[in-house]
């Protein structure tokens, strides 16, 4: 008997999208990471609120001159398009007309409102970052009720991108956070937390 290495088929970006034009993930929430079509949980209300939450704050915070994205693809690869919840891009919408969507190592920063999928965002999604050269990743923790910060992507052969966040601080209700991209900005910890 001959043994035979099973092989997967990873999808790229132009077939992923191929499909969605034919309706494969009709009423899907789906992304593409490493040519693998992830189907992400369906938003419950306290998702929905605390990434509108979180949007709003970054739009106060940045101001005019920067494109703060809520669910949105970013280009990593021929391989990956993840859609974070919130995304904060230099410029405005229309410095991204045209072509595809913008790669992820141009966002300044990157959020993910977790709770069901916490595991998958601070493993899979922060080395994927991490890999695309994002300086800056949040993950609001729902269930911790905190605000895990990476900054510092490094390479990592152990990690499953190849590279993961050299510095993580979590912050609570009562603390600050100030983003790499904006120094002076001093963003209120409980105004991104239910």
């Amino acid at each position: 008997m001959t043994l035979v290495d099973v092989k997967t088929r990873k999808w790229t970006r132009d077939e992923y999208y191929r499909m969605a034009d034919l309706g494969f993930f009709q009423d899907q929430r789906v992304e593409l990471i490493e040519g693998e079509i992830v189907q992400m949980a369906p938003q419950n209300n306290p998702h929905a609120v605390v990434t509108s939450l979180v949007q709003k704050a970054l739009v106060r915070a940045f101001g005019d001159g920067y494109w703060v994205r809520t669910q949105m693809p970013l280009t990593v690869s021929e391989h990956s398009e993840p859609e974070p919840d919130v995304a904060v891009l230099k410029g405005n919408e229309r410095s991204y007309l045209g072509g595809d969507h913008p790669r992820a190592g141009a966002a300044l920063l990157v959020v993910e409102v977790s709770d069901s999928t916490i595991r998958f965002d601070r493993s899979h999604k922060a080395s994927l970052y991490a890999s695309a050269g994002v300086a800056e990743y949040w993950i609001v923790d729902l269930n911790a009720t905190k605000i895990d910060v990476h900054r510092s992507p490094v390479p990592d052969p152990a990690e499953r991108h190849g590279h993961r966040y050299a510095d993580l601080r979590s912050f609570r209700a009562g603390e600050v956070i100030t983003p790499l991209a904006l120094p002076h900005a001093a963003l209120q910890a409980a105004d991104l937390l239910p």
